[in-house]
């Protein structure tokens, strides 16, 4: 377990999360365009069941590569078969890629818990809303990889048809919910 994280959690499970090694919400963060950063996401399930997990950024320009990880923005990573007590930690390194700059870009979480396809809790929370400065970064830029280098032999998971694009709209409309509150 990576300690000093910022936890979101429900009685189906708990999804921890950091930004560059830093317990999530990370405000405070300036960054340059093309200037990589590490999103982890430590996620614990409590119950027999699966989980299906997002990282996102909310609004229409998308704001960040992914360099490596488990899947892309607005993508679903599932894990099936799971006993109460299973823990994985999902590791992303993203960068600005310029097509917004000069403001702030939440990335944000969604952890689903599910013990049967309508039986399910979520959890999802900003890791950190970073600054994009409207300069490029001059350290050195890791190349895009296809795959997690941390990631098992196992072969990726597909999901379920037609449920990813449910979930991102439902994803979506509560944080709009969230923010007229």
């Amino acid at each position: 377990m990576i300690p000093n994280g910022n936890a979101a959690e429900n009685d189906y499970g708990k999804a921890i999360a950091w930004c560059n090694d830093e317990p999530a919400t990370v405000n405070d963060l300036e960054i340059k365009i093309d200037e990589p950063i590490v999103v982890k996401v430590e996620v614990t399930s409590k119950i027999a069941g699966f989980v299906d997990m997002q990282l996102y950024e909310p609004g229409v320009t998308k704001s960040f590569d992914v360099i490596s990880g488990p899947s892309n923005f607005d993508e679903w990573v599932s894990e099936y078969d799971l006993e109460p007590g299973w823990t994985k930690v999902y590791t992303w390194t993203i960068a600005p890629n310029g097509k917004w700059t000069g403001g702030r870009v939440p990335i944000n979480v969604i952890v689903i818990f599910n013990k049967e396809i309508n039986n399910n809790l979520r959890v999802q929370y900003t890791i950190a809303n970073p600054y994009i400065l409207d300069e490029h970064y001059s350290g050195p830029v890791p190349t895009r990889t296809a795959t997690d280098p941390s990631s098992t032999n196992q072969p990726p998971s597909q999901g379920s048809p037609g449920f990813g694009a449910a979930s991102a709209l439902l994803g979506i409309a509560l944080v709009v919910m969230a923010r007229r509150n």
